[in-house]
């Protein structure tokens, strides 16, 4: 049980203003397929709690989002989580800047990070209108950026997605997104390559 003070600080977070994909909507959508296959982790507490912590601090200009959200949640986890599930949870945010498992995990640890990165990319195997309302919430989040930049590094972003052998790393999440998954993220580059 995560404590209800840390709760209402993340619920801040994820109100930024700055937010329009990675708000509080995200997390309960998380929250919903997590609850669904709760039963495949095998250590479900520091999932839950990378689970809300993994988009804590956001910053789309920054490139350490990641790095800075894993150590709000080790401060933040002091005295709720044992060191050693801190460190886990930790480790699966800091695995969502690249959405690689990383190596030398024992067997039941990497089947939990890898289902914890297949629940972040839910989104890209939704629902036409859904995933499209995605996109377009990214770029709002990147309104920063000039149009022939963001079509150039959003384009790089989902090539590299579509180039992996699988986008899911795990059966149940395969079974249920890649297809779907497959159809949007070559829509989407098609619509960038075009200008749209």
């Amino acid at each position: 049980m995560i404590p209800a003070p840390l709760l209402k600080g993340l619920r801040t977070r994820y109100a930024e203003p700055q937010r329009h994909y990675h708000t509080w909507l995200h997390i309960e959508a998380m929250l919903k397929h997590f609850r669904r296959w709760e039963d495949e982790f095998h250590r479900p507490e520091p999932v839950l709690w990378a689970l809300y912590w993994h988009d804590a601090i956001y910053d789309p200009a920054a490139r350490d989002n990641e790095e800075q959200s894993a150590q709000l949640l080790e401060r933040e986890a002091s005295g709720h989580l044992t060191p050693e599930n801190t460190a886990f949870a930790a480790k699966m945010i800091r695995a969502t800047a690249e959405h690689v498992v990383p190596p030398g995990l024992n067997a039941q640890d990497t089947a939990d990070l890898a289902l914890f990165l297949d629940l972040d990319l839910f989104i890209l195997g939704a629902p036409k209108s859904v995933y499209d309302r995605y996109e377009a919430d990214i770029r709002a989040e990147y309104a920063f950026m000039p149009d022939d930049a963001y079509r150039t590094a959003r384009t790089a972003i989902l090539q590299g997605f579509l180039s992996r052998e699988r986008l899911y790393f795990t059966q149940q999440a395969h079974r249920e997104w890649e297809e779907t998954a497959g159809a949007n993220l070559e829509r989407a580059i098609a619509v960038l390559e075009q200008g749209e």
